[in-house]
């Protein structure tokens, strides 16, 4: 079996990590820009230095490529695993269909909803949000919900933050294992929770006020902050729940003192999108800000990250109240230099497209690892992997 990874980007890599170990595929296509000579000889020297043997670099331009599901054909490629960015997932994802491959991504689904239609006429496989959050966290949602007789709530936390040993910043204590641009575009996103029933809404400007931050605690790793994070009320219906949920959110995870922070700078207009003019030149608030901090917070080659996911579904179970509770926690790969946040989003994604490849996700359509990825099968890919899963179940008052 052959598959293109597009983008070689830190999530591209850690999917071709996992697809060179797996006796399934035979090659891998690394697919980017490689827009200089210098990011091209990078790109080959990376792989040199990783040691892998089934990896081939290709130079393709997806915003120019006039025939892309014809680049997808002549190189025979069994699955696409398109790690570029949201907004090019839709070119990719028609483009695979036309050529009939599946497609797999950790992006949102959204804009693909545009071919579900196309989708199910051709019968091709589109799996997006095959991510950590989402991805994992959903996936967990699945085998919680479905433990449980009713449902009256579903959590879902997750985040990338410094090891312990490495949040040494302080107030922020937060260091780049994601792009900081769309970090910061997301603490200004309006989020939308159930809350006794009902949509309650959170403004952008507001999800890091006292009222909406909430505290949890990770054994072995310690407190951190929990803060509304997107949209939650599209997943009632995929999860089927009914009217008998009465609390759903989505929350985000940092080092406490961090959703301080950036309160202050969220009031002081800091995180602003429109350009201002500084002398003669208009500047965006937000992408100053990006462009000054990026540096400042790298992670040193000896410095872990953190990846965690909870997920709590609580409710009725053989005529009792239970709350049942997953948790995930991945450690940066020092050996390797894959982050927490590569391995779990690069992983999983190429988990689906070996899942498919294999014949274990055989439907087709718009598919969702909510419904689509046997979820028992695939934590135990996950913890193969190295990533530490926990459940528990407790009884409520």
């Amino acid at each position: 079996m052959k598959a293109m990874v597009l983008g070689m980007g830190q999530q591209g890599k850690a999917v071709i990590h996992d697809l060179e170990s797996k006796d399934l595929i035979k090659e891998i296509f690394a697919a980017d820009i490689f827009a200089t000579e210098e990011s091209l000889a990078e790109a080959e020297s990376y792989l040199a230095k990783m040691g892998y043997s089934k990896t081939k670099i290709t130079r393709l331009d997806i915003l120019t490529e006039r025939d892309l599901p014809g680049v997808f054909s002549s190189k025979g490629v069994n699955v696409v695993i398109c790690m570029l960015p949201i907004k090019l997932a839709l070119t990719v994802a028609r483009a695979a269909l036309e050529a009939g491959i599946p497609f797999v991504s950790s992006n949102y689904t959204y804009d693909l909803y545009q071919l579900e239609e196309l989708a199910r006429q051709k019968k091709g496989i589109i799996l997006p949000e095959m991510g950590l959050d989402p991805g994992i966290d959903l996936i967990m949602g699945r085998l919680a919900v479905d433990e449980l007789d009713v449902v009256h709530g579903l959590y879902s936390y997750g985040g990338g933050i410094p090891a312990p040993e490495a949040a040494d910043n302080s107030p922020i204590r937060y260091k780049i294992s994601w792009v900081f641009d769309r970090v910061l575009d997301v603490y200004v996103r309006e989020a939308l929770l159930i809350k006794e029933g009902r949509l309650f809404k959170v403004p952008g400007d507001s999800i890091f006020k006292d009222e909406n931050v909430h505290e949890i605690n990770f054994p072995g790793v310690g407190s951190v902050e929990a803060y509304p994070n997107g949209d939650s009320e599209r997943y009632v219906k995929i999860f089927g729940l009914g009217d008998e949920l009465k609390e759903m959110a989505r929350f985000a995870l940092r080092w406490p003192g961090h959703s301080k922070f950036w309160r202050t700078m969220v009031a002081l207009g800091l995180l602003d999108d429109k350009p201002i003019k500084v002398d003669q030149a208009d500047v965006s608030p937000r992408a100053f800000l990006s462009k000054c901090l990026t540096p400042k917070l790298q992670y040193k080659k000896d410095e872990r990250d953190v990846a965690l996911l909870r997920v709590e579904a609580w409710g009725i179970k053989d005529n009792k109240k239970v709350k049942i509770t997953y948790d995930l926690v991945d450690f940066r790969d020092l050996e390797t230099g894959l982050f927490a946040m590569n391995r779990t989003v690069g992983f999983t994604s190429s988990i689906g497209a070996l899942m498919i490849l294999s014949g274990k996700i055989t439907q087709t359509g718009l598919l969702s690892p909510v419904r689509h990825v046997p979820p028992h099968e695939f934590l135990q890919e996950a913890k193969e992997r190295g990533m530490q899963i926990n459940y528990k179940i407790e009884e409520l008052n």
